[in-house]
């Protein structure tokens, strides 16, 4: 009897797990397509991203370009020492920090709101053109940006020229330093918050809606609901966003600020990335500026680290799995 119920008994679910595998081979040639899919991007990264890296060694040489990274002269940390007691790479990581934590405060939290308020209209259509229009300005050129914010904004704009009408003073909203902050944030709020709340709309999209339809009946109210169902249900989204927010808060942009670098002078626009561009490429200090850049990798990847381990403590995913015990 006890034999016959042996063999009566079913596979364990690892042993049917093991027989429904396929081999390597097979799912090689059933995923093929989405395989040749992936070798553009695949081929983009390990050539723009990934082989470059290794061209850091020049930060820990006195690196010549006529002699090449072989016959160039180990310099150790040298580059390093110089760099932190330059007053110039200095103060464009502060300006750095100063900048991204305007962009942190101020442009985060916009898609969000521009989320609930899509989610909040009633009408499919208006949400569609309300969508539609909010991230346009994304598929902009920041060249494009900046000439339309000249247009608008600047000394001889469409607002100066209404000012000057009625008799009123020009105001320099684009080359006055002290306000350049609000500049740089006002046009990354214009070019990228529509594209981040698609983001927002598809975690809204995923709450389930019968825990809504629950709290009405309860007696919530929509400030009620939205706190009780709609920020938790977003808040998985919202820590994994401002993780990858932290590690690019040294990417303050590029090309935004050296297109404006002119007009409101180097002590206001100069950041990181345009220190390692005037160092190394113009300049013709090469180990200092890939020192530059290799430090401002180093600290992002610190910082990611340290955020991720921040939202394990809040009991969320993050971006790196948790160790399971």
């Amino acid at each position: 009897m006890t034999l016959t119920a042996q063999r009566k008994r079913p596979p364990s679910p690892s042993a049917s797990a093991r027989s429904d595998k396929k081999p390597f081979r097979v799912q090689l040639k059933q995923d093929r397509q989405m395989l040749l899919m992936m070798v553009p991007g695949i081929l983009f990264l390990l050539l723009f991203f990934y082989l470059p890296i290794l061209g850091n060694v020049i930060a820990f040489q006195d690196y010549q370009p006529f002699l090449g990274i072989k016959d160039s002269e180990w310099a150790g940390w040298q580059n390093f020492v110089d760099l932190f007691s330059n007053p110039d790479f200095l103060h464009a990581l502060w300006n750095t920090l100063y900048l991204a934590a305007w962009q942190l405060v101020f442009l985060f939290p916009v898609p969000l709101v521009l989320a609930l308020i899509v989610d909040s209209l009633m009408s499919m259509r208006i949400r569609r053109i309300f969508q539609s229009i909010a991230y346009l300005p994304h598929f902009l050129s920041w060249v494009l940006v900046i000439a339309l914010f000249q247009q608008m904004l600047g000394g001889a704009g469409f607002i100066n020229n209404t000012l000057r009408q009625f008799g009123l003073d020009a105001i320099p909203f684009m080359t006055n330093p002290d306000t350049f902050p609000v500049l740089v944030v006002a046009q990354m709020i214009w070019k990228d918050a529509g594209w981040a709340m698609i983001i927002f709309l598809a975690a809204l999209a995923s709450i389930d809606v019968s825990l809504y339809e629950a709290a009405a009946a309860d007696g919530a109210g929509r400030w009620r609901r939205m706190w009780h169902i709609t920020l938790p249900g977003l808040r998985p989204v919202i820590i994994l966003l401002l993780i990858l927010r932290i590690g690019d808060i040294l990417s303050v942009g590029f090309e935004q600020f050296i297109l404006q670098r002119d007009a409101v002078g180097a002590g206001a626009a100069e950041v990181l990335d345009t220190f390692t561009y005037y160092t190394g490429v113009v300049g013709g200090g090469w180990s200092s500026g890939a020192a530059a850049g290799l430090a401002k990798g180093v600290v992002s990847l610190v910082l990611i680290w340290a955020a991720n381990a921040l939202a394990h403590k809040f009991g969320e995913d993050g971006i790196f799995a948790r160790k399971v015990r």
